[in-house]
């Protein structure tokens, strides 16, 4: 079986872990929802910097078009369905040892499919992480958001680290 051990031997077989943040990001979502009330009135204070509230989410991140009517909830969602599928390509072609890589890549398509879960059915994404120094609240965020950026930031640091082994390598030739 051919298709089976590509799974088992490439950066494919991370995709546990991607799988693992969508189904945690959306039954921490179904949870908020269905528990909390909605809107800042109803926030839950948690510690001196941290807040539980219910928000909707209509554009990306920082709330980035949300005031639209309606078009840019089916970019968003394009966007981040052509970008899993890029990821999962990636992945294919790197060996399961490869974790660093396949850990960033999996944690950025279990977070993007979670909020397109959300966009699809709901037509919005819910927030629900408040942190806040004094007046100042960084945009509410959530699980999949989280996973998101730190995805992408391995992948930075990723290509800064590589980028200096790379230029070692080539001094020292």
């Amino acid at each position: 079986m051919p298709n089976m051990n590509l799974f088992k031997q490439t950066g494919l077989r991370w995709l546990w872990l991607a799988a693992l943040i969508f189904i945690v990001d959306i039954a921490i979502k179904l949870v908020v929802m269905n528990s909390m009330g909605y809107g800042w009135a109803n926030r839950i204070e948690v510690l001196p910097f941290f807040n539980l509230l219910y928000v909707h989410n209509y554009g990306a991140a920082f709330s980035f078009l949300g005031d639209q009517s309606g078009w840019q909830r089916w970019l968003f969602t394009g966007i981040a369905i052509a970008v899993c599928g890029m990821l999962m390509l990636w992945m294919r072609k790197l060996p399961k040892a490869e974790k660093w890589n396949n850990i960033a890549y999996a944690l950025i398509i279990g977070g993007a499919l979670g909020n397109v879960f959300d966009r699809v059915i709901h037509g919005f994404v819910v927030d629900y992480l408040d942190f806040f120094v004094g007046n100042y609240h960084w945009p509410a965020f959530n699980l999949a958001d989280s996973a998101i950026c730190i995805g992408a930031a391995m992948v930075i640091l990723d290509s800064f680290i590589n980028n200096k082994s790379d230029s070692v390598d080539s001094a020292q030739k």
